[in-house]
């Protein structure tokens, strides 16, 4: 059984910093892409930053050049560091891994909703 545990959600000041964990077990693929991906009230699931295996990240227009998506094979936990946030941050930040197959776009691993394991999410609030 594979499990997605999310952590470091919280509240935090317009300009401020988090740093978002995705503890991973039970996974057992070696080829693969996982993702973050937000949803706020109202709006539709928004793929947020995603990396395979080798490191290769993908990042949606909105967060380019204010998140960083990681990752530590040694503690199988992926990270989103996330900076100079905004008030429109505000969602719930869900982990997502792919399974048997991975799905890339454009070479680039997906944005789109095409994982296989998903966790329960951590709320981030942003407030100005």
């Amino acid at each position: 059984q594979v499990y997605l545990v999310e952590s470091g959600g919280g509240s935090v000041q317009s300009g401020g910093s988090l740093r978002l964990s995705c503890a991973v077990s039970g996974y057992i693929y070696t080829s693969y892409c996982m993702g973050w991906f937000r949803q706020a009230p109202g709006k539709e699931r928004e793929g947020v930053a995603a990396m395979d295996n080798n490191g290769i990240t993908n990042y949606a227009d909105s967060v380019r050049g204010r998140f960083t998506i990681s990752q530590d094979k040694a503690k199988n936990t992926l990270y989103l560091e996330m900076n100079s946030l905004k008030p429109e941050d505000t969602a719930i930040y869900t982990c997502a891994a792919s399974g048997s197959t991975a799905y890339y776009s454009g070479g680039y691993p997906t944005l789109d909703p095409d994982y296989d394991y998903w966790g329960q999410g951590t709320q981030v609030t942003v407030s100005s």
